[in-house]
């Protein structure tokens, strides 16, 4: 009878080693624990163990928040063109605008349209953080504006989705003018008797939050989103005092009187489309 040849073992295993498919797992920012990836989309992108809401990019935020197949892109291809010949560390702004639409699959860091939530028609404008992390430019303040005066002109509730880290240095002062005129545009608006709800999503912070984010008739923010005009370690370091727990969270926040409530992800339709009936918009 022949002799079976016998395996050699290798200090661990007898058997060959498996490995596992890379983008399984993902670990959590708030509980720091290693969870399915799958099991975190199916929650709207938020954490089943902690409730950490995920960012997440424009085209995934219109999914969950529009109705199906409602949303009516305008302008998407409205491009930003380096007005001040802008250069950083040997780095080019040009460059920097073409790797980010390759990488975000937009042409700018915000998109807007007509759209449905729940069968109640509004403009809808949504920040697209994978495109320069949603910072204003001219373009971005341009196409806000278009938004707002289409929805004044039709009469529409009018949402913003808030996700961004500010005006954008590369434009200079061409950025820094766009607080004012996403400002200007918004009063007009109001004036005009518009429902204007912008939803503040982390990070919120810059010039964004010093124009048109923080300037709703009802403003609503994700749990846990960073809300503020200067980070706090830049304000930490400036002031030279401690600051409180939980500063520039949306719950700080609401503590203090600057937004108005917090809404889960998974309840930001319905809150949204009870806001409108409310309002009788």
């Amino acid at each position: 009878m022949a002799k079976t040849a016998k395996s050699k073992w290798n200090g661990f295993s007898l058997k060959p080693r498996k490995d596992v498919p890379e983008g399984l797992w993902l670990r959590c920012p708030g509980c720091e624990q290693m969870v399915y990836k799958s099991s975190v989309e199916q929650n709207l992108n938020v954490c089943p163990r902690c409730d950490y809401h995920f960012r997440i990019n424009a085209k995934t935020r219109i999914k969950y928040l529009a109705d199906e197949d409602t949303f009516e892109e305008i302008l998407p291809d409205l491009r930003s063109h380096d007005p001040l010949d802008f250069r950083y560390n040997d780095s080019e702004y040009k460059d920097r605008l073409k790797a980010d639409e390759k990488k975000s699959g937009s042409a700018e860091a915000i998109k807007i349209g007509k759209a449905f939530i729940k069968g109640r028609q509004i403009v809808l404008a949504v920040m697209e953080p994978e495109f320069l992390m949603g910072s204003m430019g001219y373009v971005v303040g341009e196409k806000f504006t278009v938004a707002v005066e289409l929805a004044t002109s039709e009469a529409l509730p009018f949402v913003a989705v808030c996700c961004s880290g500010g005006a954008r240095m590369h434009e200079g002062v061409v950025s820094l003018g766009q607080m004012a005129k996403t400002s200007a545009v918004l009063a007009r608006y109001d004036k005009a008797g518009g429902l204007y709800i912008p939803i503040l999503t982390d990070p919120t912070t810059g010039g964004v939050t010093a124009s048109f984010a923080m300037l709703g008739d009802c403003i609503i923010a994700e749990p846990g989103a960073l809300i503020g005009f200067a980070g706090p370690r830049t304000i930490a370091e400036t002031i030279k005092v401690e600051l409180p727990d939980g500063f520039q969270t949306s719950e700080f926040l609401l503590e203090h009187g600057f937004i108005d409530m917090i809404i889960h992800r998974k309840d930001l339709r319905s809150e949204v489309a009870r806001l409108i009936d409310y309002c009788k918009k």
